[in-house]
């Protein structure tokens, strides 16, 4: 954007679209959008407004009046293949912006993702997270938290946490305000903790016995099979605990700052919270 353009703001009137709008940042969204006045249209499987990427006969209700979307990218094998025809019904129906919650270093489909999402909307914003602090009270990480004892296979890697509700403050204002246009934004927390730091914090917040220790790839494929997990969800595991393990997520960023003009809430902030209300337990 430049000096002499002046931004645009989606009108209160023309409903935002969240595509995975009941999920972890979705809701988040959905929640600091309507509390600013705007219309906000969750759609996923399970929504009120149906949206499924397999079944096209679910697009136009969806993108009915829409002028800016958030993706969170289908999870699929295969979801380049539906998200192309979708963008381009998306655009015919009259929708400039798009925010993708990409994530930090992003490759593969990912980086596929992102090309698409450029070259379909004028007015694009990719978010690039590290890994949620709420990792640690929801999902597979919340699991080990409440047995007592994480073991992972990430060594002494340093993770700069992001805390879900900036991720989402940052997709609201991208998704109102043209001036997050053409931007990328790598999101972290404001320092980097190792998981014995992050774990010693949660144990001291909630006053309970709770231990760290890093285990080797094997030891942790053998004992998830063995608690039941599917190989394919196992080796999924491995590969994003790798990626962590070689620090592709220990610097941290000014994405934040850029976005929002003010710090990203600490990790500390994020654990006095969960564990005030009960979400270790």
């Amino acid at each position: 954007m430049t000096q002499n353009e002046t931004p645009t703001s989606v009108p209160d009137s023309s409903p935002i679209l969240l595509i995975g709008g009941t999920g972890k940042t979705g809701k988040r969204i959905a929640a600091q959008l309507r509390e600013a006045g705007h219309e906000v249209r969750p759609a996923s499987r399970n929504a009120q407004c149906r949206f499924s990427w397999t079944d096209q006969s679910t697009w136009a209700p969806a993108l009915a009046g829409v002028r800016a979307i958030y993706l969170v990218q289908p999870p699929f094998d295969d979801a380049l293949v539906h998200m192309k025809p979708f963008f381009e019904q998306a655009r015919s129906s009259g929708a400039q912006r798009l925010v993708l919650l990409s994530a930090m270093g992003a490759a593969g489909p990912l980086l596929e993702a992102e090309q698409l999402v450029k070259d379909a909307f004028p007015e694009w914003t990719m978010l690039q997270p590290t890994w949620f602090s709420q990792n640690f009270h929801e999902d597979f990480f919340g699991q080990l938290v409440r047995t007592g004892h994480v073991r992972l296979p990430v060594g002494e890697a340093e993770v700069a946490f992001i805390d879900v509700d900036d991720i989402a403050a940052v997709a609201a204002a991208a998704l109102t305000d043209s001036r997050h246009a053409g931007r990328s934004y790598e999101l972290t927390g404001p320092r980097k903790l190792t998981f014995t730091e992050a774990i010693g914090e949660i144990a001291q917040a909630t006053g309970r016995d709770i231990r760290f220790t890093p285990i080797s790839e094997e030891e942790f494929r053998a004992e998830q099979l063995a608690a039941g997990l599917s190989e394919d969800v196992v080796e999924l595991f491995c590969y994003l605990l790798a990626d962590l393990r070689e620090g592709s997520h220990s610097e941290t960023s000014d994405g934040v700052q850029q976005a929002l003009g003010r710090q990203p809430r600490d990790f500390s902030l994020y654990v006095r919270q969960a564990a005030a209300s009960n979400s270790f337990n």
